[in-house]
């Protein structure tokens, strides 16, 4: 990004950054400067503690993550936006985790991977802004983001006036609850900072004494390595098996903080079809899913955040949430053989499951 290039500001406003943002299908829109300054103490005092687990990305890209500029030079203003993700058809959610024999799957994963929607979304915005600046003989240098690099997205939603942090550590909406993505313009358009919005949680403490792991340690901080979250998606190793009897039937995240929240009563389900379930992923059989081969996990789950975790990590979930369903003869006989061809890793997740159900292998 060029840094000499300015533009006056009163070329864009925020008003037709928003109007623009809702044609392409984003509920909401705002800016924020790049001062993080205040978030960049709150990180290094998160990362000292060892709270982000085996995510040694978090500190790789030192202190790009908290000074735009420094990852992308000539930065200014950022636009941030939301775009909701609830699916408007599913089973319900508290029901799934009721019934062991199912797979629970974070709402977010059901469809396809909002990366690709939403960073396609996001280019098409620049472009619009591009396209009404060359009018004015001008463009807009910049860099789109979504959840792809050391960008503090949420805290930069916050100060953009998109919601404001819970105690659960994701972005609450009063109209929105906290079911939606986000994504982020570092610009060198400079804009007017959106006003920002208070804290709503008052003396709510649901997603703290709901947390199976009891990973939310206080209001507005997560230990990342209790997190199943974390540990079903980013850790690639071995589970501690303290967790594998929280975990449950949480084959792929976990909800239970947001499934609490009392705002979420005012979620808005999506208009995405992108985002609507895909392979009835909202309740499916842990014993139908644990059966695929690594070929089938590949095609069903092609487009799907889900897939990135890799075959060996779904099968080490599945065979946890198997440890915790009721017993049978299918589901042992299920174990018993893919025992014999799982790697090492995942073999250790199906004996004690196994364990559970009083069989030794």
């Amino acid at each position: 990004m060029n840094s000499n290039h300015t533009i006056p500001a009163e070329h864009i406003t925020q008003t037709q950054l928003s109007d623009w943002a809702k044609t392409l299908g984003f509920q909401a829109l705002g800016v924020s400067s790049i001062d993080l300054m205040d978030e960049e103490t709150k990180l290094q005092q998160w990362l000292a503690k060892g709270f982000h687990g085996d995510m040694d990305w978090m500190e790789r890209h030192g202190t790009k993550r908290t000074r735009p500029a420094e990852l992308v030079p000539g930065t200014i203003s950022i636009i941030s936006v939301r775009m909701d993700y609830l699916p408007s058809e599913t089973h319900d959610p508290i029901m799934v985790l009721n019934h062991p024999e199912l797979g629970y799957v974070s709402r977010y994963a059901l469809g396809r991977d909002y990366h690709k929607v939403m960073r396609n979304r996001l280019q098409k915005l620049a472009d619009k802004i591009n396209h009404e600046l060359k009018s004015k003989d001008m463009e807009m240098q910049y860099r789109v983001f979504v959840d792809s690099a050391p960008v503090m997205e949420k805290p930069i939603a916050v100060k953009a006036g998109l919601g404001w942090m819970g105690k659960h550590t994701n972005v609450l909406s009063q109209d929105a609850g906290s079911w939606f993505f986000l994504g982020e313009i570092y610009t060198n358009l400079p804009l007017t900072e959106s006003q920002t919005v208070t804290d709503h949680c008052g003396d709510c403490v649901a997603c703290i004494d709901i947390c199976p792991t009891q990973a939310i340690i206080k209001p507005y901080e997560l230990d990342a390595r209790r997190c199943i979250s974390y540990l079903t998606i980013e850790h690639k190793g071995v589970i501690p098996e303290e967790y594998r009897k929280p975990i449950a039937n949480r084959i792929y995240g976990c909800d239970d903080c947001q499934l609490v929240c009392p705002w979420n009563r005012f979620a808005v389900k999506t208009e995405e079809a992108d985002f609507e379930i895909r392979n009835n992923l909202d309740a499916t059989s842990l014993l139908k899913l644990f059966a695929w081969t690594e070929n089938e996990f590949l095609q069903k789950l092609e487009g799907s955040a889900i897939r990135r975790i890799g075959f060996e990590r779904w099968q080490r979930n599945i065979a946890i949430a198997l440890g915790n369903a009721p017993s049978s003869f299918a589901l042992i006989e299920a174990l018993t053989e893919k025992y014999k061809t799982a790697s090492d890793m995942v073999r250790e997740h199906i004996s004690w499951a196994l364990a559970q159900h009083n069989v030794k292998i």
